[in-house]
């Protein structure tokens, strides 16, 4: 799964809006808006913190995308 990808799944899965999402990181509605469509990727720091969101959250992944 892509990146992008991935960030739609996560949020369809906690049923939360990108808005909401985008409160839980601290990062803009635009930037997850960004990162779904593919027009922009997060730098190291913010994908580490996206994907510690998942995990405590209870959404894991074996290899991360992408």
């Amino acid at each position: 799964m892509d990146f992008p990808s991935t960030v739609k799944y996560v949020r369809v899965k906690l049923s939360i809006s990108q808005e909401e999402l985008a409160h839980c990181l601290k990062v803009s509605f635009a930037t997850i808006s960004r990162w779904e469509n593919g027009k922009t990727r997060p730098n190291k720091m913010a994908k580490s913190v996206f994907f510690a969101f998942c995990e405590q959250s209870g959404i894991r992944f074996p290899v991360e995308p992408d």
